[in-house]
């Protein structure tokens, strides 16, 4: 029982080149992205095995999407091919004050139409130990969120530690359910919660008030402590933070409250970013990799989750490409940029 699970929609992602406004040239850089598609490959580019499940419709984008997965190493064969479309995202890309753009065209797709009963779910699971999913996938639709719902009681039937990242999508929340009454009971199955105060605000309606600073985190405690009264099955809460001065400079940390105590990573101030899309989910990702190794060494995962999604600011595309040993490199203090030779 070694590899992770993600569950989730992959998408075909069009960027308008470098930070271009869409349609300024008629070009369009296509590469593939998704939330749990994004936590997957970083896993794997991390060393340990993961498995991707999702429903893709048959032809040669579904082909391509797979192909990528599968050049990184992660699993994809518990992927269904299924009736529906591709779903895209269009992303024009920031720069100083003005932000980043992200256009959904992902209604109709394969995973919003396709049935929970549609998976082998006892084969999904059978050498899983973790499974991880977000909130984007239970707001794209009642059958989505069913999907959703059924992979969690099934991981947990399975044995599996789940972690969800809340993931608030205000522009996809549209088929009739409010988020709090959809990631309330789905939270209350789960070991591990990842998130920024919005998402707990919008998601799960709680509405403690936080102050928008990183110098006064007592505000984000006590919203952690909120969370755990309401939530006691929870042995994790992360809580990213991110101070955004520009499109290009952000600050970056998280808190992370364990069985051991609460603890607070370092800060980084992230200056010239390349992408910043992708960001919370390689956190997610060094948190799920530190804690089911080390699960008693919680201000390290917290550390090495951080530091892995200051990383992806760096990379362009949906995927954090960065290596433990230049996410260990970091955390040593090695931050200067040099050639490496």
């Amino acid at each position: 029982m070694n590899t992770i699970v993600t569950l989730g929609e992959i998408m075909l992602r069009l960027k308008s080149p470098s930070y271009e406004r869409l349609f300024q040239s008629p070009l369009l850089e296509a590469t593939f992205g998704g939330g749990e598609a994004n936590v997957a490959v970083s896993l794997a580019c991390l060393g340990l095995r993961s498995s991707y499940v999702t429903a893709l419709p048959e032809g040669p984008i579904g082909d391509a999407a797979l192909q990528q997965l599968s050049r990184y190493g992660v699993d994809t064969s518990r992927v269904i091919r299924a009736s529906g479309r591709m779903g895209v995202y269009f992303l024009e890309a920031g720069s100083c004050q003005r932000p980043s753009s992200v256009i959904y065209d992902r209604e109709g797709s394969a995973i919003s139409l396709i049935s929970s009963q549609a998976f082998d779910w006892t084969r999904v699971f059978s050498d899983a130990r973790w499974f991880h999913c977000t909130g984007i996938t239970p707001a794209i639709s009642a059958e989505a969120a069913l999907l959703s719902h059924t992979a969690i009681v099934a991981a947990k039937k399975a044995g599996c530690t789940v972690s969800l990242d809340l993931n608030y999508r205000k522009k996809l929340w549209g088929y009739g359910k409010t988020a709090p009454s959809v990631m309330g009971p789905l939270v209350s199955l789960c070991d591990v919660l990842i998130a920024n105060e919005e998402d707990i605000q919008k998601s799960l309606g709680i509405k403690e008030p936080v102050a928008a600073s990183m110098d006064d985190l007592d505000g984000y405690r006590a919203l952690m402590e909120t969370v755990q009264n309401r939530y006691p099955n929870l042995s994790y809460i992360a809580i990213t933070l991110r101070q955004s001065v520009s499109a290009d400079v952000n600050g970056w940390m998280a808190l992370l409250r364990s069985p051991q105590g609460v603890y607070q990573s370092r800060r980084y101030d992230i200056t010239d970013i390349v992408d910043r899309v992708g960001a919370g989910d390689a956190f997610s990702a060094g948190l799920i990799a530190s804690l089911a190794e080390k699960p008693a060494d919680a201000p390290y995962a917290l550390e090495f989750a951080t530091a892995a999604s200051c990383l992806k600011h760096t990379i362009s595309g949906d995927f954090n490409l960065s290596t433990r040993k230049e996410i260990e490199a970091l955390l040593a203090g090695d931050s200067s940029g040099r050639v490496q030779r």
